[in-house]
């Protein structure tokens, strides 16, 4: 009995070392795919045979074997870094990076495309500059796709020219920085397969592509920050921004996506924020932020996400040049803001 037990017992991470080292050089060795694939099986039986040995009794052997082969992977894992040039894909070809004068914030590479199909647009990135005293609000985007728990933030801030009254809205994008031949992979996240991007775009470009192009769910909520965490929210993405052009990293589908990074920059500004679950599913997140009063008050969560729904909206006012506006209509926080 007490045999069977210790079997199991060093069989369950002899079987973990095996199916993480599987997916490690599946994703990411540098070989052409059959000869990752051949590296891939190769890893799969020595790690079959380890457990195969383990389960009829050996004990130094298939443990010892697995060990020194787990660090030599470990070994390579470790030298793997991330790439600042690459073949990069058009949506993610320039990292936002920016700079402030006196009130004034300069982005560069703002990207401003008019997607036709959710492969193909027309390129544009610019370079703009926005009045910090003219900032006055913050938006959070979630799109989902279907999958539950799972989506896409984007956060928007708003300046308003206190002449016309009009917004002019730019949205920040954490995502994953593609190659040209490459699709994502949530799995592939987990593995190195990406770099880190942050994007700066128009709002009509980072909405539009998410609700009218490829078909998500779009929902918008505004986020209740005085105008000196506004600030400081902002200037903390442009800061993480110029840091990842300067020092490229790894996206990682847990601990550094389009919420955990932008939870973060919110932690540093507004203390005592704790760690959730929510914050592991970016499609929860509206929940945590509404528990913790960063949403207009008044509105169960229930209410925030049916108002918020811009998808409808966002598909009508495709061509409207006022899309920003539109969008809005109805949302809390927004239906007298104008």
């Amino acid at each position: 009995m007490i045999d069977s037990l210790l079997a199991g017992a060093l069989l369950t991470p002899v079987l973990l070392a095996t199916l993480w080292g599987g997916l490690a050089l599946g994703h990411r060795l540098p070989v052409p795919r059959g000869l990752r694939w051949l590296a891939v099986l190769g890893w799969l039986a020595s790690g079959g045979l380890w457990g195969l040995l383990l389960w009829q009794g050996a004990r130094l052997a298939p443990v010892a074997g697995m060990a020194v082969q787990l660090v030599a992977l470990l070994a390579w894992w470790r030298r793997l870094a991330p790439a600042a040039s690459l073949d990069w894909a058009d949506d993610v070809a320039h990292l936002a990076t920016g700079e402030v004068e006196a009130h004034r914030l300069t982005l560069h590479h703002v990207r401003d495309f008019d997607w036709q199909t959710p492969d193909r647009a027309r390129i544009a990135w610019e370079r703009r500059t926005y009045d910090l005293g003219d900032l006055d609000s913050v938006d959070l985007f979630v799109s989902g796709w279907g999958r539950p728990g799972i989506a896409h933030v984007l956060v928007s801030f708003g300046f308003r020219d206190p002449v016309s009254g009009r917004h002019d809205f730019v949205a920040f994008s954490v995502e994953v920085r593609r190659e040209r031949h490459e699709a994502f992979s949530e799995i592939g996240g987990f593995f190195k397969q990406y770099e880190l991007a942050i994007i700066a775009a128009d709002e009509r470009d980072a909405v539009r592509l998410r609700s009218n192009v490829r078909g998500e769910s779009v929902t918008l909520y505004r986020v209740l920050l005085n105008a000196a965490d506004r600030r400081d929210l902002l200037l903390a993405l442009v800061e993480e921004a110029n840091r990842l052009q300067a020092a490229p990293r790894f996206y990682h589908t847990i601990t550094a996506n389009c919420t955990t990074l932008v939870f973060g920059m919110m932690r540093r500004i507004i203390e005592g924020l704790p760690m959730d679950h929510r914050l592991l599913l970016s499609g929860l997140l509206p929940g945590y932020v509404h528990d913790h009063g960063g949403f207009v008050p008044g509105y169960s969560l229930r209410e925030l996400k049916r108002l918020g729904d811009i998808t409808e909206r966002a598909r009508l006012a495709h061509e409207a040049p006022d899309f920003s506006r539109r969008i809005r209509d109805g949302v809390p926080g927004w239906a007298d803001a104008g």
